[in-house]
């Protein structure tokens, strides 16, 4: 394989296999001999393009990130003009124009009295420990020391950093670190949250309408307002992991929005910065801020060296201002439709797709045998599936076998097209999925 490329990418790929060590990565297989990793290289809108000038579709959004598309002029600009400032300041004792205007922008999004506190850090998962850590320290400070537990969701997903892999109910990620962080009880469904004794809660933990890493599964339609309802009566903390279904993915600026729910915590990252910059926010209520307040011990002690970082503040604001520019929310609305309507008609086509999972933009297509059971896990479909579509230039990857597809909110109808069709051709060229016509 390496022959056969050019001179650079054959230098990069070396390098990487001699020396990287790639998240979520089976490296064995990585630094074989035979595999064909892509060197990706440049990206424009929704396309990006390999170091053999070879064009995909970008399906999942380079890992749910992006949202307005590739090298778009405004974020770029607006990160140039910031860098032509200052690359980086201290949020620690100081302050810029972009991180107060930035947390002020995120703020106006929910009514008044509600969210008006905005932490921030570098991710997902510091932005789900930033909102733990206040929980259990709001706690201490209101004379209530013995709700320091959490509820989590079984199969959620909520980070990797050591709190928050406790909430992770996901066996294959967390098994190894269970019982090193917070006291956590997993549930399945609300009625199982009943159940417990909520004086011994913190909070509980929900990625709101859908789950990602648990191959996309929807939650049914009024379940997060009844989980409002249940936190205000038992004084849970409602803590909403919006990481992946924040900024437009559902077809709303937050998932929350679409149940009227305001959470006490709103965790927000990947698509905060238009998927240009690492960067993450908690938002959090005057009730939970004024706990922090008074003597220097009950100060919230914890910190990034790259908290508010001005060039990921600019990328945030810039991203932001294209939403209003480009009316992105306006626009999805058709565009969700056509997804729907593409994927019924991917699913009538090959009898391997055993169910179809869209909230908004964000959609599962989860496959098995033609009988309904699933594939023995040696055989890893989904994989295939991703590697062969890789071909007809669509890159996107799987959650065991279920199919990703979440686009940025920038494609077209016709891109949609295009990667219904590259799946479409990936289906038909494997023979053990081709249906008997």
């Amino acid at each position: 394989m390496l022959a056969a490329m050019r001179d650079d990418t054959r230098r990069w790929i070396q390098a990487d296999q001699a020396h990287c060590w790639h998240p979520f990565t089976r490296q064995g297989e990585w630094c074989a001999a035979e595999h064909d990793p892509l060197v990706l290289t440049h990206g424009q809108g929704a396309w990006l393009w390999d170091s053999e000038g070879r064009r995909y579709l970008d399906g999942n959004s380079s890992i749910w990130t992006n949202i307005h598309g590739h090298a778009h002029p405004v974020i770029t600009a607006a990160i140039r003009d910031q860098l032509e400032k200052s690359a980086h300041t201290s949020f620690l004792g100081f302050t810029h124009p972009g991180a107060a205007e930035l947390a002020s922008r995120l703020c106006g999004f929910f009514p008044d009295h509600t969210l008006e506190r905005v932490f921030f850090s570098d991710d997902g998962s510091t932005a789900v420990e930033c909102a733990l850590k206040m929980a259990v320290q709001y706690r201490m400070q209101t004379g209530e020391p013995a709700r320091n537990g959490f509820a989590a969701f079984s199969n959620g997903y909520h980070g990797d950093t050591l709190g928050a892999a406790s909430l992770g109910g996901v066996g294959r990620f967390f098994e190894k670190f269970k019982g090193n962080g917070y006291p956590v009880t997993h549930v399945g469904l609300l009625d199982d949250l009943r159940a417990l004794d909520p004086k011994t809660l913190a909070g509980v933990v929900i990625e709101p309408l859908i789950q990602g890493v648990n191959e996309m599964r929807p939650w049914p339609a009024g379940m997060l307002a009844e989980l409002r309802a249940w936190c205000d009566q038992t004084g849970v903390h409602l803590i909403l992991d919006e990481v992946m279904t924040g900024f437009g993915r559902t077809g709303k600026m937050f998932a929350c929005q679409h149940e009227n729910v305001i959470p006490d915590f709103l965790c927000l990252a990947k698509g905060l910065t238009g998927g240009y910059l690492p960067m993450a926010a908690t938002m959090t209520t005057r009730r939970v801020y004024e706990a922090f307040l008074g003597s220097p011990e009950r100060a919230f002690y914890y910190g990034h060296s790259y908290t508010a970082n001005p060039a990921g503040c600019a990328a945030a604001l810039a991203s932001l201002d294209v939403f209003d520019q480009e009316q992105t929310l306006a626009r999805l609305p058709v565009k969700i439709e056509h997804l729907r309507a593409g994927l019924a008609t991917l699913k009538a086509a090959h009898p391997i797709i055993h169910d179809i999972r869209q909230c908004g933009f964000i959609a599962g297509i989860e496959l098995r045998q033609p009988c309904g059971t699933r594939f023995p896990a040696e055989s890893r479909v989904g994989e295939t599936v991703c590697m062969v579509a890789r071909a007809h230039g669509l890159l996107t990857r799987p959650i065991l076998d279920t199919i990703v597809l979440m686009p940025t909110l920038c494609v077209t109808i016709d891109e949609l097209d295009h990667a219904l069709s590259a799946l479409d051709s990936a289906f038909l060229q494997i023979p053990a999925l081709t249906p008997t016509r």
